[in-house]
């Protein structure tokens, strides 16, 4: 018996020093995790929320070998699905972009989009890279440009400090163009080098007088920068068509009190539109002012509604002069992104860009303006794909703002307007901003560009196309609601010239 008890001891002690030791090692492994998390730059979570976070990259893989059990998710989630997520992730880390066993992708609904491959695709000896396009022929200092697919308005305010730099740095590396978006130019734009657009909202941030109108000393000073190559009236955006831009008070810092001279902490609403823009004359007056005050390119975007606005637009031109036309128009579309708005717009209001972008190219060939005016679209397209659409419906270039946002980390929390982004993008919380170093962040934004284009051209060369700009309609089909499909060209065929007669 006594030697009975002799040995349950001895297992109780050998079970007492085995959980003990254990528990040290997990400590131990702890600690290292967290020591590792904290210093490391490329996960922002794991910078910011060290060791926890690392149980959502595990879930995240173990969800891959438990599809076959439970619903498979990866193209329903919205605004952007898990998929199309997974793909900017990697081509941003520069990593596989290929995929196996078959596409999840559901070719079947109504307006799916695909591409038709030629018989006797594009050797890679006939490939070419985008050609170069020269912006603003009336202009004193014109722009010229190979980009493909650019960042488009993210202002400093509605998004962080990092950011800014990160997108600034990347841009520069991967020779593409950064947006400052309507909340005026910060330093931080300028930081990486980058070539820049600068975008004037109806509150005219940067290039204010205090009470009201455009501050022409301001405006020459902006124009001043080398890196500043054009500026781009903002009429309307995809998400609050009707409604200006909003930054909550909590993002209103000093410095950006100070960089858009308005209150600190205090909301920061701009007009619903320009009050001294009552017209497509106005209008034209303005682009004139702003083009001949910085002698640099100007344009306007706007998110279509009434269709008539560039019938009219195109009429004055004509009757003005070509000279006085904008140089190039960004479309959004109905489901572009933003950082703030009221929800009865953003469900609602405007037509989405797979309508609006071929009517605006026709309407601009009908009245013989299509190679005067450039045309970007921008909206939700974060893709090859959506790029690759855009560029056979006419685009000149595409813009992204979204897509550059995943490039930098975001997990599409959607905390934009709380200021508590857990990945530092679009918060002025210095904690939350920790975990997204620009500096490795610039390199995801560059090597999601050069991957973006890359693919694109893939598309393109196996449709028989030499590059994205040369991809026309008839290389997409569109699935109608019968199931079956129909090309581009034919639901949007070239327009007639219209004569001065007509």
């Amino acid at each position: 018996m006594g030697q009975l008890s002799e040995i349950v001891v001895t297992i109780l002690e050998l079970l007492s020093f085995v959980f003990i030791t254990a528990i040290g090692l997990a400590v131990l492994w702890f600690i290292v995790a967290y020591i590792k998390d904290v210093t490391q730059t490329e996960s922002t979570l794991r910078r910011n929320y060290p060791v926890i976070a690392r149980f959502r990259y595990l879930f995240e893989h173990l969800g891959e070998f438990f599809r076959q059990y439970f619903f498979a998710l990866d193209r329903e989630e919205m605004p952007f699905n898990r998929a199309e997520r997974s793909w900017v992730y990697r081509s941003a880390k520069n990593v596989d972009s290929t995929v196996a066993f078959g596409s999840t992708r559901d070719l079947r609904p109504a307006g799916t989009v695909f591409f038709v491959n030629c018989a006797f695709p594009n050797l890679a000896e006939d490939m070419v890279e985008p050609g170069r396009v020269s912006i603003g022929p009336y202009c004193r200092q014109s722009y010229e440009t190979d980009s493909i697919f650019n960042i488009s308005g993210m202002s400093y305010g509605a998004i962080s400090i990092p950011a800014v730099r990160a997108l600034s740095m990347g841009a520069k590396k991967a020779g593409i163009w950064l947006n400052t978006g309507e909340g005026g130019l910060s330093p931080y734009h300028l930081e990486g080098g980058a070539d820049i657009v600068f975008q004037i909202g109806t509150a005219k941030f940067g290039v204010r007088k205090p009470e009201g109108g455009f501050d022409e000393a301001k405006l020459r000073e902006v124009a001043a920068h080398d890196q500043v190559k054009m500026f781009e009236l903002k009429l309307s955006q995809g998400a609050k068509p009707g409604k200006g831009g909003i930054l909550p008070g909590a993002k209103v810092t000093e410095e950006i009190s100070k960089i858009r001279g308005i209150s600190i902490g205090q909301d920061a609403i701009s007009p619903n539109r320009h009050p001294e823009v009552k017209c497509v004359g106005d209008l034209l007056d303005m682009l004139d002012y702003i083009r001949e005050t910085t002698g640099k390119p100007v344009g306007f975007k706007m998110v279509v509604g009434a269709y008539g606005f560039f019938e009219d637009l195109c009429k004055e031109i004509n009757q003005r002069g070509i000279e006085t036309a904008p140089d190039f128009i960004t479309i959004d579309s109905a489901d572009g992104g933003t950082g703030a708005a009221p929800m009865s717009l953003i469900d609602n209001m405007g037509v989405p860009l797979r309508e609006s972008l071929p009517l605006v190219v026709d309407t601009l060939k009908k009245h013989g303006l299509r190679e005067r005016i450039k045309v970007c679209a921008s909206g939700k397209m974060i893709n090859p794909s959506d790029v690759a659409w855009a560029y056979c419906a006419g685009a000149d270039f595409v813009n992204s703002a979204r897509g550059f946002m995943f490039a930098l980390g975001c997990i599409q929390a959607l905390q934009c307007n709380k200021n508590t982004c857990p990945t530092g993008v679009t918060t002025h919380n210095k904690k939350l901003q920790f975990g997204l170093d620009p500096q490795t962040k610039s390199e995801r934004v560059a090597s999601y560009a050069k991957n973006m284009r890359k693919e694109v051209g893939t598309i393109a060369h196996s449709c028989g196309a030499s590059e994205a700009r040369t991809l026309k309609r008839f290389h997409a089909r569109i699935v109608l609601n019968t199931g079956r499909s129909v090309s581009m060209d034919e639901l949007y065929p070239e327009p007639a010239l219209e004569t001065a007669a007509e």
